[in-house]
């Protein structure tokens, strides 16, 4: 186990790596919001441990496109329950602490797993939600689309107010494709160059999460895991903080002076 010697001297680094930096990545994953209240479980977002659902379903499937194009209506009654975990979460020391150094460095992308909306309600704008957002609502019939602060009040599926087909939340399902515009625009922002990349709170089991960690680790790049548990990053990355997200980036954000 790290001494807190270690770990100091490892924040210490780390907080010095952040001072000289002008274009920094988060990359972000469930574990990141475990100090918001939200379990860092499986499922979209992470947000649902039973083995299996009410209608016998692994969660998984539940909350898989195809269930989806079939029983639209199990696959909301979970999408509902994760909403309203998410909706009365609030944003963490983590989530405020990466929104503060989007204001005062010249670049800073995350680039998270989450669909719970904390990054940008922390006030983070330059966020790329690779698995989307719950708030965000499309008719699959339609083009008909909105932006909702709560599903509360909503009949479930939720029907297209212009045409009456179902509507779904723009999140990728298990089973689906990440979405394409989303992950160019990560590549564009990785092939332009960034000083510091951090891993956090993330597994990192999904190759388009931990690969970006390696290609900056085999360039050079200077890399930072925030995760107590170890994962595939750990031994590859230059710093292991083995903290909490909030404890980690409030201890940097001290340092920093801010």
């Amino acid at each position: 186990m790290d001494t807190a010697a270690e770990l100091n001297a490892t924040l210490d680094a780390v907080a010095a790596r952040l001072k000289v930096s002008l274009r920094v990545l988060f990359i972000t994953g469930a574990g990141i919001s475990a100090d918001s209240g939200l379990p860092t479980y499986r499922g979209i977002g992470g947000l649902y441990n039973d083995s299996v659902t009410d209608e016998g379903l692994p969660i998984e499937d539940a909350l898989s496109g195809e269930v989806f194009s079939q029983r639209p209506d199990i696959t909301w009654k979970y999408l509902a329950q994760i909403e309203h975990n998410c909706r009365a979460a609030a944003p963490n020391g983590a989530h405020y602490a990466i929104a503060r150094l989007e204001r005062l460095l010249p670049g800073v992308l995350v680039f998270t797993q989450n669909v719970d909306g904390l990054h940008r309600r922390a006030g983070s704008r330059n966020v790329i939600e690779i698995h989307g957002n719950l708030h965000h609502l499309a008719c699959t019939r339609c083009d008909w689309r909105t932006t909702v602060d709560s599903l509360e009040g909503w009949s479930l599926p939720p029907l297209c107010p212009e045409c009456g087909g179902v509507v779904r939340p723009e999140v990728v399902l298990f089973g689906e494709a990440l979405p394409e515009a989303a992950m160019e625009r990560f590549l564009a922002e990785f092939d332009a160059g960034f000083d510091l990349v951090f891993s956090i709170g993330t597994s990192s089991v999904f190759p388009y999460i931990a690969q970006p960690v390696v290609w900056a680790a085999q360039a050079g790049i200077p890399t930072v895991e925030i995760n107590p548990a170890r994962t595939v990053l750990s031994d590859i990355v230059d710093y292991r903080l083995p903290l909490g997200a909030a404890a980690a980036m409030e201890a940097l954000m001290k340092r920093l002076g801010g």
